[in-house]
């Protein structure tokens, strides 16, 4: 469908005309500006919902609905717009939220603010070299209240179907009634019907007790969560004891590589650890379940001498390790340890490390957020990370 953009071209001209000549008023300039993106905006709409105002089509795909007043600030002054609304649908204009300089930046700076405990006056200097203008606190304190509304939208948005659930945390330190503190903050992504990996939750808490687990793994439940064939996380008491109130019948892979670490704190010497290292990469890499178990008992028998404490443990914990074995076979390396929550921590530690030391809980939660958003952006519009056909014919008989 072609669009009648003359109104807009004629707009922009008449700005260039306006900026040629020397003898411009600003003012004049600011109501051109105005009048540019209005009809931008208006031709975004008609984009968006494949139709012109009042026309009929069986190509639309929703309906105007009126307009938002909205201020914008920018070198040439305060512009006053009208964003355009669709009805039943998420819409808002790219031309003032991605194009728009001084938005972007006051968002950046606000967050920036917070995160770093700076003084509104620094945010100030910020705002006034990016964007041209000074801002108040109450301008400041608006601008953070819809950045965390946009950001609550998303971790609370309702969720559906998924495959497998991984699970872990990172920690972050923060300022908590007067004393610096590691807070933990609790992640969770998940591999959807179709394949693709999706951010579905982050949560900040004290620890990783179970009660902050538990609150944790119930919110996703809440947010209508189904279907998960296994869960994936490291073997964390208080994760442990969540998950198994939470989703007592859904089965659990330990992270094999946590496993493998964990293991080599069981040799009795240093010599040992890059043997038992060795074997458990043997076990893990086995053909199938049985030839995994078959190498249980070599490896067994070769370190009952030299490291029973190793073989103990072993046998206590190793099933914990294999349940990826009855998924398919494809799906084995993407689900067997938490390697893909442990990218995403790191970029958050990546990110926030400037920050140093957050002021608090909610200025943690808000960059964690973002930083989050952008991953899961990513993710959704990547290739698909796990095909599901052959997982849609296995059965999920547990081999035991």
């Amino acid at each position: 469908m072609t669009l009648d953009h003359n109104k807009y071209n004629e707009l922009m001209l008449k700005l260039f005309e306006e900026l040629n000549n020397n003898h411009s008023r600003e003012d004049g300039i600011r109501s051109l500006l105005e009048g540019i993106l209005n009809a931008a905006m208006k031709l975004e709409r008609e984009n968006f919902i494949n139709a012109k105002p009042y026309e009929r089509n069986s190509e639309r795909i929703g309906y105007a609905n009126g307009y938002k007043d909205k201020i914008l600030n920018t070198r040439m002054g305060t512009l006053d717009l009208q964003v355009p609304q669709v009805r039943g649908l998420s819409f808002y204009p790219q031309c003032i939220e991605k194009g728009s300089r001084s938005e972007r930046a006051l968002k950046l700076a606000v967050a920036e603010m917070y995160l770093k405990g700076v003084s509104t006056r620094k945010v100030d200097a910020i705002t006034q070299e990016l964007c041209g203008m000074n801002f108040t606190s109450t301008q400041v304190s608006r601008a953070t209240k819809e950045l965390d509304a946009e950001f609550e939208i998303f971790r609370n948005r309702m969720l559906g179907g998924f495959e497998y659930l991984f699970l872990d945390a990172t920690y972050l330190k923060i300022r908590h009634n007067g004393m610096v503190i590691d807070q933990a903050t609790l992640i969770a992504y998940g591999v959807n019907k179709e394949g693709k990996r999706e951010i579905i939750g982050a949560s900040t808490s004290l620890s990783e007790a179970e009660v902050h687990w538990r609150e944790f793994l119930e919110s996703l439940v809440k947010r209508g969560i189904n279907g998960i064939k296994l869960i994936i996380s490291d073997d964390h008491f208080g994760l442990r004891k969540a998950r198994q109130k939470v989703f007592p019948s859904v089965p659990w892979q330990r992270c094999q590589f946590h496993m493998s670490k964990n293991a080599q704190s069981y040799a009795s010497k240093q010599s040992l650890k890059e043997p038992i290292a060795q074997a458990m990469r043997d076990i893990f890499n086995s053909s199938d379940l049985r030839g995994a178990r078959q190498k249980i008992d070599e490896i067994s028998k070769k370190f009952i001498k030299i490291a029973p404490e190793f073989v103990e443990w072993l046998n206590n914990n190793i099933e914990e390790g294999l349940i990826c074995f009855n998924f398919p076979r494809k799906h084995w390396i993407k689900i067997r340890t938490t390697n893909g929550l442990e990218r995403v921590n790191r970029e958050i530690k990546r990110r926030t490390r400037v920050a140093v030391l957050f002021p608090n809980a909610e200025s943690a939660l808000r960059l964690v957020t973002g930083v989050l958003i952008e991953i899961h952006e990513d993710w959704i519009t990547d290739k698909i990370y796990l095909k599901m056909e052959e997982e849609k014919e296995t059965k999920y008989q547990m081999v035991v």
